[in-house]
C-alpha cells in the first residue's frame, strides 16, 4: 500500500464536537494514520507516494457497523412484512437450513460491496460457516469481527461451540490482522444459562468477547420472565456474561435497572433502529442509555429485515426516532449520531484505540464524501448536513487499513458485477430447493 497524503475541505476527526479541521489534511503511513492538521502541517519527512486532493469533500472516521448477519443479503425482500418469531420459525430458519457455504460465502461478498459503497469499514457479524465469512472479508478489504452463531440446545449446541472455537483458532488475527473473533451465542431464549457458561469459560480461555441479540422483543421478555422470573439482562448478570466483554444487539426493552446494568458493565450496545422499526420490535431507549453512560454504537442489522445496510440511514433513524420517541425535538443531535456510527461504533466494539476516530496512530479507515451536491448546499453545519442530507452514494472515496479499496464510486477490490450475478442465482437456487423440500413433506 501507497503512503497517501489526503487534502480536502474539512476533517471530522470525530473526536469531539468541536474538533472540525477545516481545509484539512490527513498522511497516512502504510495502514496508519501519521498526520492530521491544517493544510501544509504535515512534517516534512513525509513523503506521500500519492495525493489525493479533493478541495469539496469530507473526510471521517469509516462507518462502524456494529450488528449484521451479511449473508443475509440473499434473503433480502424474500419474507417481508412479518414479526420477527413469525419472519424467523415460518420464513428464515428453514431456508437457512438448506444454506450452502458457498451461499454464505457469495451473500457475505454482496453485503461487503453494499457496505463499501455505503463507506462501511468494519462489520460485526454473526452466522454460520464463518471461515467462508472471514475469506469474504479477506477479499473485499474490510475489517470485520466474526462469530459464529450459536442455538445451545443439545448436542448441536455442543457442536457450535467447538466450530466456534476451532474457528476463532484459525481466524482472530487473520486477513493482515483486519479479521477480529467473539464468541456468538444468539439470544437468552436459544442458549440457557448452562450452555452460556460454557460459552463464558471458552471465551475467557481464548480471550475474547460475546456478541448476542438481547432484549429485542416483548416475546423474549416474557419468556424469559416465565422461566427464570427476571429479565434477560438481569438474567445475563447472574450468569456471570458480563464478566467479559460483551456486544449486546438491539436491547430495546429494558426497565431502569436493566440500562443501569448495562451502563455499569461498560456493554457495547449494537442499536439498529430501522430494522426494530421494521419487525415492530419496538423502539430502543437510546438517549436514556446514554445518559446513564452506556456505551451504544448503531448496526443495520440483515439485509432480509431492513432492508440494506446502509450505515447513513441509520444514522438519520436514529437521531429522528429518538426525537418522536421522547417528543423532544433536541434528542439526539447530528453529532451525537453521527459518533454513534463512527467512535461509538468502535467503543462498543472494544476497538476504540484501533478505529473510529481520525487521529494520529489509529487504522487509516477513513471515507471522503462528496459536498458538491444539490441536496447539500447551502452548507451550515457539516454534521447535520451529514446526518439529515446526505446520502450513502455521497461516498466518493473509501481507505481502509490504508488501501483505497473504493475510489470515484468504482469499489477496487470486487467485481461488483459478478458479484451481483452470482449472488441472485444462489437465491434463486435457494429458493427452488426450498419448494422441493415443501413439496417432500
Amino acid at each position: 500500500m501507497a503512503d497517501l497524503l489526503i487534502k480536502c475541505m474539512a476533517v471530522l476527526t470525530m473526536d469531539g464536537e468541536g474538533d472540525i479541521i477545516h481545509n484539512g489534511e490527513i498522511a497516512v503511513r502504510d495502514d496508519v494514520i501519521y498526520h492530521v492538521g491544517p493544510s501544509g502541517s504535515t512534517p516534512g519527512d513525509f513523503s506521500p507516494e500519492r495525493v489525493l486532493d479533493y478541495p469539496r469533500m469530507v473526510a471521517l472516521p469509516g462507518f462502524v457497523n456494529c450488528h449484521t448477519h451479511a449473508a443475509m443479503t440473499l434473503f433480502r425482500g424474500y419474507a417481508d412484512d412479518l414479526p420477527l418469531m413469525q419472519w424467523l420459525n415460518e420464513k428464515i430458519w428453514p431456508l437457512e437450513a438448506l444454506l450452502t457455504q458457498e451461499d454464505i460465502y457469495k451473500g457475505t461478498l454482496l453485503c461487503c460491496a453494499e457496505m463499501i459503497r455505503g463507506g462501511t469499514t468494519t462489520f460485526a457479524d454473526m452466522y454460520v460457516d464463518m471461515g467462508r465469512v472471514a475469506q469474504a472479508a479477506d477479499e473485499s478489504g474490510m475489517r470485520a469481527v466474526l462469530s459464529r452463531g450459536m442455538v445451545g440446545f443439545g448436542s448441536a449446541g455442543e457442536k457450535a461451540l467447538a466450530e466456534s472455537i476451532e474457528f476463532i483458532k484459525q481466524w482472530y488475527g487473520g486477513a493482515g490482522g483486519r479479521v477480529a473473533c467473539m464468541f456468538g451465542p444468539h439470544a437468552p431464549y436459544t442458549c440457557p444459562p448452562e450452555f452460556l457458561k460454557k460459552v463464558i469459560a471458552a471465551a475467557k480461555e481464548l480471550d475474547v468477547a460475546i456478541h448476542i441479540h438481547l432484549a429485542e422483543t416483548n416475546d423474549e421478555i416474557n419468556e424469559i420472565n416465565e422461566k427464570y422470573g427476571q429479565t434477560p439482562i438481569a438474567l445475563m448478570e447472574e450468569t456471570g456474561l458480563f464478566e467479559l466483554p460483551v456486544l449486546a444487539a438491539h436491547c430495546v426493552h429494558l426497565n431502569d435497572n436493566d440500562i443501569a446494568t448495562l451502563a455499569r458493565h461498560r456493554v457495547g450496545i449494537a442499536h439498529n433502529p430501522q430494522s426494530n422499526m421494521k419487525l415492530a420490535s419496538g423502539v430502543a431507549p437510546v438517549t436514556r442509555l446514554l445518559e446513564a453512560g452506556a456505551v451504544v454504537g448503531l448496526g443495520t442489522d440483515g439485509a432480509s429485515s431492513n432492508n440494506n445496510v446502509d450505515m447513513l440511514e441509520e444514522v438519520r433513524a436514529t437521531a429522528l426516532l429518538q426525537k418522536l420517541h421522547t417528543g423532544d425535538a433536541s434528542a439526539l443531535p447530528a453529532y451525537q449520531a453521527l459518533y454513534m456510527a463512527t467512535a461509538g461504533g468502535a467503543r462498543a466494539l472494544g476497538m476504540q484505540d484501533q478505529i473510529g476516530r481520525l487521529v494520529n496512530g489509529l487504522k487509516a479507515d477513513i471515507i471522503l464524501m462528496d459536498m458538491h451536491k444539490p441536496h447539500l448546499y447551502p452548507l451550515f453545519d457539516i454534521y447535520a448536513q451529514i446526518v439529515y442530507a446526505a446520502a450513502s452514494a455521497d461516498v466518493h472515496t473509501v481507505i481502509i487499513n490504508g488501501r483505497v479499496v473504493m475510489e470515484n464510486r468504482r469499489v477496487l477490490t470486487l467485481d461488483e458485477d459478478v458479484i451481483m450475478a452470482e449472488a441472485q442465482r444462489c437465491a434463486e437456487l435457494l429458493v427452488q430447493r426450498s419448494n422441493i423440500a415443501k413439496k417432500q413433506q
